[in-house]
């Protein structure tokens, strides 16, 4: 199975390298997920805004939804 690379800080345009500083900011780190769409920027970007309505602005606390998202996961079997 083929596998897409990951865009590591530092080789990417401004305008995503500002989305990258903004994940490191929140998380420490720059997902996995963040760094393959990065080869997309415009998929990027509504990806992003996706992730943040999802994510923030609800009385459902950031650590709740990771926390289900791991569960799920799990529960599916999905190995990554």
């Amino acid at each position: 199975m083929g596998r897409l690379s990951r865009k590591e800080p530092g080789t990417v345009p401004p305008e995503i390298e500002a989305i990258y500083d903004g994940f490191f900011q929140a998380r420490g780190n720059v997902p996995n997920m963040i760094q393959t769409f990065a080869h997309r920027p415009k998929v990027l970007k509504t990806m992003v805004a996706h992730f943040k309505a999802v994510m923030e602005g609800t009385t459902v606390s950031v650590l709740l939804k990771e926390y289900l998202t791991l569960r799920v996961s799990t529960v599916k079997k999905c190995h990554y």
